[in-house]
């Protein structure tokens, strides 16, 4: 530690004590020689000083450590490690730099800067997460995330150890590293268990902190608080441990003290309502909280602090009643100490008055009996072996008495809270480890010394012993690791003083005792204590006391008193006061007072396991109780071994002054406590062994330039290292060489930084020889050229004098040349101007002359063509009239002879009505039948309405009750609300009338029609039966039925059309209002049609036009039943179907009128043609029927199936239903069309049997049976049973009328079954509203349940907040279903125009082909073929194949199986998919397709969350499909840059809008997934590769390295991971933009990425660089300038620097250039300012702090310049943190770039596998 022994020479610098600073500076002036008597010292401020040296008295001084060591940030880093060293070097951290951490080995001392710094936030935290504990500069964080991935990587308990006096900064420390665990460890699940610990903090602030003259916040008692960790190391429970509560503080506090802040809490908000009970004023007018003479803190509002426990105690879990409860304890001990106790005339008796308002407060927040209370605070009962006593009390025992009864209840409640928050924080889960926060009171001695401060002290003496056996360990672990010699280290052993405190017969064991005697007493104890251990090394007896004792402890001497001793041990309270307590009515309060079970096994869990350090102690008068003492030596024990069991972590606390003084420090303080809390001796054992460690590559880089160019042709470093040492240092035991470092003693590294130093002066000065050489000799040149250069001047003066004269003669002349030049040419100007100006007026009269005729001419053009079209026009119009005129009054003609062959035939056909009797009997009875379940659906519709009314009727009185709550509000806020709520409700009155409306127009529509639609039927029924009786009669009465049948039959269709569309109309207006909230999927184009609808060449008053039948069906398949019944143009190509049947019927019939009337014109042979030729219509219209039936009752039961298969929701089923009924309809409506073709065939069979019986007549041939037969077998329902018609009469017609019959029956029971089913249908929906109804009764009852229980207050808000919002709501709603119905409406009406446009065009064209048939042909009506196209960009692909489909382009899909075809391939392939779904206008399959995608690519994403490349590729395709969208969109805005061909492939049918903005949010998802991965990748090698790696070999100084970097081959292995370089960083780049390139990804979004990665790099640079003082120098600036222009050199090579990622590094490039400027005049400040316009005023004052010069020929940065950086007018706004946000994120853009890829020249790989897919 000392010089040793010989000779010192001059400029020597060395520490010399001093009375005020401790430590004092000074520099030898004067060489001294061994065994002089005197050293010759100059001090700092240039005074010279004669230092008296001797061998005993006066050793020489401590040695001075260089410079360059000044401000390490690990002590065991100085090369002389002594006191003075180390009082030097945290004064200079604290005051210059305000560093308030330094290491010291492995203990990290922390000052109290009594300031609030800006050094513990989130970005703090997640810096030093993850880093090695040497690594950053020294923090709390670092030690908490040393244990934090020690228990993670050893699987070992932690603890931290945080100790210092009162005012130190323990509990912040402790509370700081508690978060840091919460932050890091989060909990996994929801139970938020590390906010329910750090929420601890504030309650055992307020039950356990009080002020004091140190401290503002002092923590009056122990606290271990264990941090339970899971298997993943996330937070799982705590528990708290506490020791020794300072009770005594509750009745009494020294001069400007404080008691418990929950007593001043509690006082501030007495004013509260809910506190009105307890009896509180202000904190002055009671005795406990006013003996401090201050009641306030500075700076402090206890009633804000008050809310803050409240918020804490109801975080944690304690309920409003416990908290009222501790409030009501906590104000009864404020009362019992106001209570006055007034003494007796005797002196020996006391008494309290019953009126005492305390005594009545108290016993009242107590629930205790008045009287016995009062009875007993002034007696006692004294129990002898025979009786018992009742003695009276003095007013002083009395006093005492109570006081102990407010401490003693102050203890339980503290004890009650703290096992409550152990509850509250304990958990279910497993425990795998924890780690302890040990914040407790460090070494304490005053003036006055009592039984607190030597049960503090005997903690700390433990505390010590534990922490010299750590330190030894961990050395000795070292020296083995590295296995070098090593021999036993003597350190301080303070077990002799642990023994004398607790040993047997030691200072515990005699206060026990004395405690036990009866009439013990403090003198005797004292005696006792002398006489025991006055042999004793560590015990003294004062000289001028026999009431104190002195202990040695191994920080100071103590000297205690021994008053109060005893009784602070015993803690006496009478036994009866407590049975007092134990009765309250109160149950918390009698369970604070019960005896708890000390037998009780404890109970077998999983959760943390929490024992108790404080046993509840028993009752007061027992025999065997524990004294204060036992317990705190029981619960130290265990304290002790449980720190034993775990690894330990240590901080030390210093309070750098007494006054509370921001960055003060003061010496003598500070050495104090740094003796105490073991600093010095940390010190001592280090300096004891081999301080000073150096890594072999270390070494070799710091002192290389030491070794001889001969010693360098080695290779091996650590050969090169032990041969320079060898040579350099003769002592061999000096240094040891381990395996991977080279150990030194103290004083050895200055030894070589002094040889280096040297060797570095010689180099300057031969380097200042040659340059001086130089600069004479560039001096003379100089001269020399000067000579020359005024001799070369001189002459060329004269020269250029002549030249000039020259010159001037020569101007002259040209000037005049000049001149006469410019006055000619600005004359010719002039008449040139005028010139061009007339021709340019002249040109211009007579080009618009010109103009103006050829207007003339074009517009009397225009006059004559518009002429000549009026006139056309109008010709036209003329001739069509006449050509309509001539029709009509032809087919009127026609008509009125039709008329009246019909009225002639209908007057025969009055017998028929007989026959009709039955039929209309059966009619009524299907009527009645129908109103029988007209009235069931009228019941359930009163049934529906009663529910709605009690519902209304529960409104009402939700109403009322809101109105009774209003009233009590206030009446302004209120009558606004009214009026808003009676704006809303008139608007939903009026929605609501409107619905109504609207259901019974459409009701009363469909009764009308209904009624219409069965006396059409009814009719048509009495004209069928009449065309079949009379078939047989005269051919003219047939045709007038006939066309009398066909005008019934046409008006019926048009009824049936009007009540078609009012009902389709009725079903969108209810789809509309019951349906809103359906799925929602892709909309229609209203202003486009699908592609089936434009090939067609039938006519349709629908949507769309008719298509093929089969297609519709398979249509129908694909849609499922999900969206079927949203898609009303399928259900109408069936209608169309349908009507293309009655089509060709009435052509039949108009075939059978020419036949009859051509047959009595033409010959046999002619009739059999055109009765062949119907034949083979009948025949065609027949298996059409039949192959239309069969595909409807296949679709029927495939939706049925899919329907009991779906769990659909009660929307689903609607939908479901209502498909189903249209179905049912269009079914009966094809057979209601089967059964009319029966009757024409009849018609047409009974035609030719007349006429071949005429024919027979006329030949008098017999009738043949078979020909019948074969006449009537059509209209039998089996073919293979044969009815013998010829036995009823000679023609058939009775058996064709009895058949006709029968299929008129089957009909109408047809249409009424379908009437029945579709009244079931509407029941069922009515059911269905019903528990709609009941789940809304329910919903609404829970609501009005929820409101009870709030506050009237709260009631009320929430009540008119509910009211508002479901107002809102349905006006919305109300407002969206008008808009969606208006829009529907516009898009039907045209629509329409369309249609209507159609029919005609069609009905014309029709005419004009019959009209020009002479004949019909022998021809069959096929359905025409499209042509073949050429391939249009699309696939087709079936329904059941989409799940391959997604399998094989997302699932299963690698990146290399696509990577030589085009980009994107699997984004092409499926758009290409969807336009197929569009161009077929199949809507569910474009959903179901875009849905699956979209959930195969998150589960893809979600599977691969840690791949790059795998992420990249799907935010590609991802990215490219949402082009498509955009691009093929058909909106304008997208279409700018497509060609022809791609407008041609845009969609057509539906609009993607929605879907597109999914893909847009999951393509943000992918970016941020992406960034994330990239992240996670690089981040562990931006440090390495920016500030580490040596870029520029040779460049880097190594500096002295502390115990941190030193001790690093305790926790890895030599063959750990390599440090990554700057080009693995940049290859790495690369790899992720090679890979986003491959991918096809947009060159903006790779830009985005880069510019992401680039911000992450510079911020995690940043930070770092701001919490490491190591990497803080010139040369790291210059390496960290070339690796950043590096990474921009990289940036320009792939095309990026545009991306703006270059400017994310302008933070980290001005920090190297602030690392490599000058820096110490006022001009340097202005530059600086001016240059870091990036970096803020907080971190260049931290950097320039931090600089740290790496040799002897820097300087460090003054504290003046630092000032003026600090003081210098900043014009910029700074932010607030230090650190850069690491997980800052940019705003990421997709812009819009659409492909230039022609969809139809795409190539599908046959490596895909996708041969289902078929090109279309």
């Amino acid at each position: 530690m000392h010089v040793c022994q010989g000779s010192i020479y001059s400029f020597t610098r060395v520490w010399i004590p001093d009375p005020e600073d401790v430590w004092k500076a000074a520099e030898i002036v004067k060489d001294y020689k061994e065994g002089e008597p005197v050293l010759h010292l100059q001090l700092e401020d240039e005074t010279p000083l004669e230092y008296p040296v001797g061998p005993k008295s006066n050793p020489l001084p401590f040695l001075r450590n260089p410079d360059i060591l000044v401000g390490e940030n690990d002590l065991t880093a100085l090369s002389y490690l002594h006191e003075p060293a180390v009082l030097h070097n945290l004064k200079v951290r604290f005051l210059e730099p305000n560093h308030i951490y330094t290491y010291c080995g492995i203990v990290l001392v922390a000052i109290n800067p009594y300031d609030q710094l800006d050094i513990y936030g989130e970005e703090v935290i997640r810096a030093y997460s993850g880093q090695n504990m040497g690594d950053m500069d020294p923090h709390i964080f670092a030690v908490a995330e040393e244990a934090y991935k020690q228990m993670a990587r050893d699987e070992r308990n932690q603890s931290i150890i945080v100790s210092g006096e009162s005012g130190a900064g323990k509990t912040v420390s402790a509370k700081y590293a508690m978060r840091f665990f919460a932050t890091v460890g989060g909990s996994a699940n929801d139970t938020n268990v590390e906010e329910k610990v750090l929420a601890s903090s504030p309650i055992m602030e307020a039950i356990g902190n009080a002020k004091t003259t140190r401290n503002d916040n002092s923590s009056r008692f122990g606290k271990y608080i264990q941090i339970g960790f899971s298997r993943h190391y996330n937070i799982i429970g705590a528990n708290m441990r506490t020791y020794l509560l300072e009770k005594s503080r509750v009745v009494f506090q020294a001069e400007d003290e404080r008691n418990y802040h929950i007593f001043y809490q509690l006082c501030a908000s007495a004013s509260l309502p809910e506190f009105k009970d307890l009896g509180l004023t202000s904190a002055e007018d009671f005795t406990f909280t006013s003996l401090g003479q201050n009641i306030f803190i500075e700076g402090v509002d206890d009633a804000e602090d008050f809310e803050k426990t409240r918020e804490a105690f109801t975080l944690l879990g304690i309920k409003d009643v416990s908290q009222s409860s501790i409030f009501k304890v906590v104000a009864s001990i404020l009362h019992l100490g106001n209570i006055e106790i007034c003494s007796e005339r005797d002196g020996e008796s006391c008494h309290v008055s019953r009126d005492d308002v305390h005594l009545q407060h108290f016993c009242r927040l107590l629930g205790v009996d008045l009287p016995q209370m009062e009875h007993w605070l002034c007696h006692r009962k004294l129990v002898t072996a025979s009786e018992t006593y009742v003695k009276n009390m003095s007013s002083q025992q009395a006093a005492n008495a109570r006081d102990a009864l407010a401490k003693h209840i102050y203890a339980r409640m503290f004890d009650w809270i703290v096992e409550h928050i152990n509850n509250m924080l304990q958990t279910s889960s497993k425990q795998h480890s924890f780690i302890g926060v040990l914040d407790i009171y460090g070494f304490e001695t005053f003036e006055i010394n009592s039984f607190e401060q030597f049960c503090i002290n005997y903690a700390n003496e433990k505390l010590q012993q534990q922490f010299n056996s750590h330190v030894f360990k961990l050395e000795q672990a070292e020296y083995i690791k590295e296995q070098i010699p090593w021999t036993l280290i003597d350190f301080y052993d303070n077990q002799p003083c642990i023994d004398l405190i607790e040993a047997r017969l030691g200072i515990l064991d005699l206060l026990d005792e004395e405690c036990k005697v009866p009439k013990g007493t403090d003198q005797n104890w004292a005696q006792k204590l002398y006489k025991q251990n006055s042999s004793s090394a560590h015990f003294q007896k004062p000289r001028m006391s026999n009431t104190s004792f002195i202990i040695i402890h191994f920080a100071d001497k103590v000297e205690y008193q021994c008053e109060g001793f005893l009784e602070k041990n015993r803690d006496t309270v009478y036994e009866e006061q407590i049975n007092i307590l134990k009765a309250s009515q109160f149950q918390l309060v009698a369970d604070l007072f019960h005896e708890k079970s000390d037998t009780a096994p404890p109970a077998k869990s999983s959760r943390v396991n929490v024992r108790s350090a404080k046993p509840t102690p028993k009752a007061p008068n027992k025999e065997h109780r524990k004294t204060v003492g036992h317990q705190f030596r029981s619960s130290l024990q265990l304290l002790m071994e449980t720190l034993n069991a775990t690894t330990p972590h240590y901080v030390r606390c210093i309070k750098p002054n007494d006054n509370k003084e921001a960055f003060s420090f003061d010496s003598r303080r500070a050495v104090q406590q740094l003796r105490a809390c073991g600093v010095l001796e940390t010190i001592r054992i280090s300096a004891a062994g081999y301080p000073s460690r150096w890594t072999y590559p270390d070494f070799f880089n710091r002192y290389r330039v030491l070794v001889k160019k001969s010693d360098m042709t080695t290779a091996d470093k650590k050969l090169v290292c032990r041969n320079l040492l060898e040579t350099l240092i003769k002592e061999a035991d000096m240094f040891q060489f381990g395996k991977t470092k080279i150990f030194f003693r103290a004083g050895q590294v200055a030894y070589l930084e002094k040889l280096r130093a040297d060797r570095f002066r010689s180099a300057c000065i031969q380097i200042q020889k040659t340059v001086r050489g130089w600069l004479a000799r560039v001096r003379y040149r100089k001269i020399r050229k000067s000579a020359v250069t005024l001799q070369r001047y001189g002459r060329g003066f004269l020269a250029r004098r002549l030249a000039e004269f020259l010159r001037q003669s020569r101007a002259a002349l040209v000037c005049q040349k000049q001149y006469r030049m410019v006055r000619d040419r600005r004359v010719y100007l002039r008449v040139r101007r005028a010139v061009v100006t007339i021709q340019a007026f002249t040109r211009g009269m007579f080009t618009r002359r010109i103009y103006r005729e050829f207007l003339l001419h074009h517009k009397a053009m225009i006059i004559q063509r518009s002429v000549r079209g009026w006139l056309q026009r109008r010709k036209f119009r003329r001739a069509r009239d006449a050509a309509i005129t001539i029709q009509c009054g032809f087919r009127r003609v026609r008509a009125k002879r039709e008329l009246k062959q019909l009225k002639i035939e209908a007057r025969s056909a009055e017998h028929l009505k007989k026959l009709n009797s039955g039929m209309e009997n059966k009619i009524v009875q299907l009527q009645r039948k129908m109103d029988d379940q007209s009235q069931e659906f009228r019941a359930q519709r009163d049934q529906l309405a009663v529910v709605n009314a009690s519902l209304g009727t529960e409104v009402k009185l939700l109403q009322k009750q809101l109105e009774q709550v209003r009233q009590q509000g206030g009446a302004n806020q209120i009558a606004s609300l009214q009026e808003e709520l009676a704006k809303l409700g008139e608007d939903l009155q009026g929605a609501t009338a409107d619905r109504k409306r609207l259901e019974e127009e459409h009701g009363a529509e469909k009764t009308g029609l209904q009624l219409d639609k069965d006396t059409a039927v009814c009719f048509r029924i009495r004209m069928s039966l009449c065309v079949s009786v009379d078939g047989g009669d005269a051919s003219q009465r047939e045709a007038s039925l006939q066309t009398e049948l066909d005008g019934e039959r046409q008006r019926y269709q048009n009824l049936l059309k009007e009540f078609s569309r009012l009902e389709q109309r009725y079903e969108n207006l209810k789809e509309e209002m019951l349906l809103s909230k359906f799925q929602p999927g892709h909309r229609r184009n209203p202003s486009n049609q699908s592609s089936l609808e434009s090939d067609s060449n039938y006519t349709s008053i629908s949507m769309s036009e008719v298509g093929d039948t089969e297609d519709a069906i398979q249509q129908l398949e694909d849609l499922g039943m999900e969206k079927a019944a949203m898609d009303i143009s399928l259900f109408m190509k069936l209608q169309k179907r349908v009507r293309e049947l009655e089509m060709e019927r009435k052509r039949l019939q108009a075939n059978v009128d020419k036949m009859e009337e051509l047959a009595k014109r033409t010959d046999t042979l002619q009739e059999n043609a055109d009765l062949a030729y119907n034949n083979l219509k009948r025949e065609e219209l027949e298996s059409e029927n039949k192959k239309l039936k069969n595909d409807l009752n296949d679709l029927r039961k495939s939706i049925a199936e899919r329907a009991s298969r779906s769990d659909s929701s009660n929307e689903l089923q609607d939908s479901y239903n209502l498909l189903l009924s249209q179905l049912k309809s269009a079914n009966e409506e094809l057979d209601a069309r089967k059964e009319e073709v029966l009757i024409l065939r009849t018609q047409i069979v009974s035609a030719a049997q007349l006429q071949e019986n005429n024919q027979r007549i006329v030949r008098n041939e017999p009738l043949d049976r078979d020909e019948a037969l074969k006449a009537y077998h059509g209209l039998c329902e089996s073919k293979n049973t044969l009815q013998d018609w010829c036995y009823l009469n000679e023609d058939g017609e009775l058996g064709l009328a009895y058949q006709g019959l029968k299929q008129v029956a089957r009909l109408l029971e047809a249409q009424l079954q379908t009437q029945l089913r579709q009244h079931k249908d509407e029941l069922d929906a009515l059911h269905t509203q019903i528990e709609l109804q009941r789940d809304d009764i329910e919903k609404k009852t829970e609501l009005l349940n929820f409101t009870a229980s709030l506050s009237p207050e709260a009631q009320v808000e929430f009540s008119i907040g509910q009211e508002i919002t479901r107002l809102t709501n349905d006006n919305l709603d109300l407002k969206e279903m008008v808009e969606k119905l208006e829009k529907n409406e516009r898009k039907l009406k045209k629509q329409l125009r369309i249609y209507m446009k159609k029919v005609q065009e069609f009905e014309a064209s029709q005419a004009a082909v019959e009209s020009s048939r002479s004949r019909p042909e022998l021809t069959r009506q096929v359905t025409v073929q499209r042509k073949e196209k050429d391939f249009e960009g699309m696939l087709e692909y079936h329904k059941e194949d989409e799940a391959l489909l997604i399998k094989t382009l997302v699932t299963d899909v690698q990146p290399s199986m696509v990577s030589a075809t085009v980009p994107c391939l699997p984004a092409y392939i499926l758009f290409m998919c969807i336009r197929h779904a569009d161009y077929i206008n199949d809507d569910s399959k474009v959903e179901s397709l875009l849905t699956a995608t979209i959930n195969a690519v998150k589960k893809v994403l979600k599977k691969n969350n840690e791949d790059f490349e795998m992420t990249s590729f799907w935010l590609a395709n991802t990215s490219r499909l949402l082009h498509c969208l955009k691009q093929y969109s058909g909106d304008e805005a997208f279409m700018t840059q497509n060609t022809s061909k791609q407008n041609e492939h845009c969609l057509k049918n539906f609009d993607l809008a929605e879907y597109r903005q999914v893909l847009s949010d999951l393509s943000i998802q992918i970016y941020q997934q992406l960034i994330k991965v990239a992240e996670a990748t690089i981040q562990p090698m931006i440090v390495s590769a920016m500030l580490e790696s040596e870029s520029i070999p040779s460049l880097a100084g190594v500096k002295p390295m502390g115990y941190r970097h030193r001790s690093s081959s305790m926790d890895t292995d030599a063959g750990g991971p390599a440090s990554y370089t700057l080009q693995a960083l940049i290859r790495q780049l690369g790899q992720f933009h090679a890979v986003m390139q491959e991918h096809g990804l947009d060159p903006e979004i790779t830009g985005q990425v880069v510019r992401q990665l680039f911000h992450c790099i510079n911020a995690v640079t940043l930070n770092n660089l701001l919490l490491r003082k190591d990497v803080c120098s010139w040369s790291t600036g210059m390496q960290l300038r070339y690796n950043t222009s590096q990474m921009e050199e990289w940036l320009r090579a792939n095309n990026l620097y545009q991306s703006k990622a270059a400017a994310t590094l302008e933070p980290v490039i001005q920090a190297a250039q602030l690392l490599q400027v000058k820096k110490k005049t006022t001009q340097d400040a202005e530059a600086i300012c001016s240059l870091c316009t990036a970096l803020s005023t907080q971190q260049i004052v931290k950097i320039l702090n931090l600089y740290t010069p790496l040799n002897e020929f820097e300087e460090r940065v003054t504290v003046s310049f630092i000032r003026n950086i600090q003081n210098r007018p900043q014009q910029r706004s700074d932010p607030q943190q230090l650190l850069m946000d690491t997980k800052h994120t940019f705003p990421v853009l997709f812009p819009y770039t659409p492909s230039a890829l022609s969809l139809e020249t795409l190539h599908i790989p046959a490596s895909l596998c996708l041969d289902f897919l078929n090109r279309v």
